[in-house]
């Protein structure tokens, strides 16, 4: 199953790149709805590596468990006619909950500059998914990543003023 997003946003190729990176920006971009806390011993690091893991634990409204998944950070450039992309990619999965019976989870997140726009940003995102409750579980996902595409373009024009991301 895939779910695909593409849409412009109001900041700069390098801000949404480094948005990308920020678990604290991830949080915000699922609440109030769901929450996302680290399970990570000790505090939660400023931005991810590539290479990094980092076990997640999602609430709704922080009260109901809905489980645990595991987030896995690799990075990489492609040059493209348009300019240069570089794309996040998890492929963590979920470990517990309503989305663990799923066996494959390929999440990943492209920015690039706008043609004729350099202070905005093209943004596109690609959850590929798998397993026995996909199907099941398609609605539920699709819609979560409408909201999320909204969150993402509400949340953009605030990135390049926000210190922790300059």
């Amino acid at each position: 199953m895939r779910i695909v997003l593409r849409f412009t946003i109001g900041c700069d190729p390098d801000t949404a790149w480094r948005a990308l990176h920020s678990p604290r920006i991830l949080g915000k971009l699922y609440a109030p709805l769901l929450q996302v806390q680290s399970l990570l011993p000790g505090p939660v690091p400023e931005r991810w590596m590539p290479g990094d893991e980092a076990p997640v634990r999602l609430a709704v409204f922080g009260r109901i468990p809905v489980g645990t998944q595991l987030i896995r950070v690799d990075d990489r450039t492609v040059d493209e006619p348009g300019g240069r992309v570089r794309i996040l990619r998890d492929s963590g999965i979920p470990l517990t909950g309503p989305l663990g019976g799923l066996d494959v989870w390929d999440h990943q997140m492209a920015v690039s500059p706008q043609p004729g726009r350099p202070d905005r940003t093209l943004w596109r995102e690609r959850l590929t998914f798998d397993g026995p409750t996909a199907v099941l579980l398609w609605p539920a996902l699709w819609a979560t990543w409408q909201l999320r595409a909204l969150r993402v373009r509400a949340l953009a024009p605030r990135w390049a003023r926000d210190p922790d991301l300059s």
